[in-house]
């Protein structure tokens, strides 16, 4: 099953993100809105397209959720791939999106002190 969602995600979310779907949506809405004056603007005119994007927009979160997860999970072993392959790198910057808050605060901390002494370096070199 869960192979499956994963494909029809991929593939819904490529057509989904195409200028065509983009041109359909548009052409959509435009007729709606032409549609106005033949139904006198009446609140059944209305609530189809409220309901039609409500469900549309309830179902796209779960898949572009699903995509985003997808996508940033890649890039994570991308990113440990690069730094175990690398020998001057620290190896504990691998798994960092497992770290606790304060680890993180930590490293964060750390990178400003190598931030400002390069700037320091930077401007007494000049």
């Amino acid at each position: 099953m869960r192979e499956r969602f994963r494909f029809y995600a991929n593939r819904i979310a490529d057509g989904v993100g195409s200028p065509g779907a983009f041109a359909a949506g548009l052409l959509l809405v435009l007729i709606w809105a032409v549609t106005g004056p033949l139904f006198h603007y009446s609140d059944t005119w209305q609530l189809v397209i409220n309901t039609l994007t409500s469900v549309v927009t309830f179902l796209m979160v779960f898949l572009i959720q699903n995509t985003q997860n997808r996508d940033a999970a890649a890039m994570q072993l991308k990113l440990n791939e690069l730094i175990r392959s690398i020998s001057t790198a620290r190896n504990t910057m691998l798994d960092l999106e497992n770290c606790t808050e304060e680890e993180i605060a930590a490293l964060r901390e750390e990178f400003a002190t190598i931030r400002s002494r390069l700037a320091e370096k930077k401007i007494s070199s000049h």
